[in-house]
């Protein structure tokens, strides 16, 4: 790495970690911590929920895709826009009502202490997986950017977003990713500008080897449920994209911080509608790497393989000085966008749904800081160490998605239950969840035998496990109703 682009780079920390010292006499409550005091301007949220969509995977990922076969996985963005208007129409409101900063409070009140405690476990365990992850998949794209070491970009990052979460709050969590959001958007026009420009017959060469090459499919238009086609994968980003706005505790909890109603559903309808376009310049980007590539192929070494290494090769090879710099600070920032919520989120549900709810009296504000505090820490560092261990042991990158599909499956679908359900009771929701998960866990694992195996595609586990608790839920709730009748 140059050194203008090492300046660069530094420059982008120095502000993001500055930016959240700022902000720090603003949360020395645990009001604050948790919630801004819910005062913060719904374009602000809104650019943070954005930023949360726009993960180090997503910014990574989806060139990758776009580089190794079509558009087909862009529907899943297509999908935003109904989900922000169930959001907006139903779980914004709802959560607005309740004055809750839990996202699982709720639970309790409709079926018992078990419901508020599984979700709760359900939502960290999932948590601490995503930020290994996240962490791990942008240490390993960084790596032959910087000429730094995985382990030593993960211990950076994780210690830079954890200082920062930890200091501001939930505060400088959103005003962090408002500016992170600004340079990852940035830095997909930069990136963009470089390919069109660097095509040796003039910009139009994209598009004509791209659609040569039919680059710009969304996929089969047919009726199997096997394949990822258009509509296995809308229908996947519609149930995931409900699943964010209304049990993710990331989402949930900015909501909270809005100055109004209004300025919540002003700030869905923003971070919605701002990552469709923008997913759709990453898979531009892709595409266009792909043309820049086919057109001039002595610059791609035949060793790298997979599309996902293409675009760290072409930051690294192709960017002018200085727009490098902005390009890793870019990847850095969809990372940081995400982790940093993960913490605060985990940090708030360690204070609300465990350690205020189950004190035999009511805890001081003093310790309520401490337990914040400390939850933020503890989390940096499970993530931490999380990915870390990933180093070492590459399957479990799949092993955490497959419990992230397991458990948030459970949630959503007792979220929906108790929302919709009215006469749905303890009985019905553990009956429900109990065999959902079941379901779930049986369509997620691999050892079972083909024969017995459902033949639905991996991304429907999801949906029917959703399904299958709403209405085993919705079917024991009548039953029972009719017994009493």
């Amino acid at each position: 790495m140059k050194t203008i682009d090492l300046i660069v780079l530094v420059v982008y920390l120095v502000i993001v970690v500055g930016l959240g010292i700022w902000l720090a006499k603003r949360s020395k409550t645990t009001e604050g911590f948790m919630a801004a005091g819910g005062a913060l301007p719904g374009w602000a949220v809104g650019l943070s929920i954005f930023g949360t969509f726009v993960s180090s995977i997503s910014f990574l990922a989806n060139p990758g895709k776009a580089f190794d076969a079509n558009w087909n996985p862009f529907v899943f963005g297509l999908s935003l826009p109904l989900a922000a208007w169930v959001a907006t129409r139903y779980f914004v409101p709802f959560f607005r009502k309740t004055g809750e900063i839990s996202a699982y409070s709720h639970l309790e009140a409709r079926f018992g202490p078990w419901a508020r405690v599984y979700a709760v476990v359900c939502y960290l365990l999932t948590q601490m997986g995503r930020v290994g992850t996240i962490l791990y998949l942008v240490a390993l794209a960084l790596a032959p950017l910087t000429g730094w070491s995985v382990i030593t970009i993960i211990i950076l990052t994780g210690v830079l977003v954890t200082v920062y979460t930890l200091i501001g709050g939930i505060e400088a969590v959103i005003w962090t990713d408002v500016v992170q959001s600004i340079v990852l958007t940035l830095g997909i026009f930069l990136c963009l500008g470089v390919i069109f420009t660097g095509m040796p017959e003039g910009p139009g060469q994209v598009f004509a080897i791209a659609a040569d090459a039919d680059k710009f499919s969304l996929g089969s238009f047919g009726a199997s449920l096997s394949e990822p086609t258009f509509w296995v994968i809308l229908i996947f980003g519609l149930f995931i994209n409900l699943q964010n706005f209304g049990i993710d505790q990331s989402y949930v909890q900015r909501y909270a911080t809005a100055e109004s109603e209004k300025a919540a559903k002003k700030s869905v309808w923003l971070g919605a509608l701002l990552y469709v376009p923008i997913s759709a310049l990453l898979f531009m980007i892709g595409t266009g790497l792909f043309a820049f590539y086919e057109a001039q192929p002595e610059l791609l070494p035949e060793s790298l393989g997979k599309g996902d290494k293409v675009f760290p090769h072409f930051i690294s090879t192709e960017l002018p000085v200085g727009i490098t710099g902005i390009l890793i600070a870019a990847v850095l920032a969809a990372a940081m966008s995400s982790v940093d919520s993960s913490l605060n989120g985990s940090a708030t549900l360690t204070w609300c749904d465990i350690v205020k709810r189950f004190s035999k009296k009511e805890p001081s504000e003093a310790t309520g800081m401490k337990v914040l505090h400390g939850a933020t820490i503890v989390f940096g560092i499970v993530g931490t160490g999380a990915a870390l261990a990933m180093t070492r042991v590459q399957s479990a990158l799949d092993a955490w998605w497959k419990i992230s599909s397991i458990f948030s499956g459970g949630i959503l679908g007792l979220f929906l239950l108790g929302l919709i359900v009215k006469r749905a009771n303890n009985v019905a929701a553990v009956t429900a969840v109990s065999i959902g998960v079941i379901v779930i866990f049986w369509m997620s694992a691999s050892w079972i035998p083909e024969k017995y195996q459902l033949a639905l595609h991996g991304n429907l586990t999801i949906v029917v496990g959703t399904l299958t608790i709403f209405l085993i839920g919705l079917l024991v709730s009548r039953i029972a109703g009719k017994e009493k009748a």
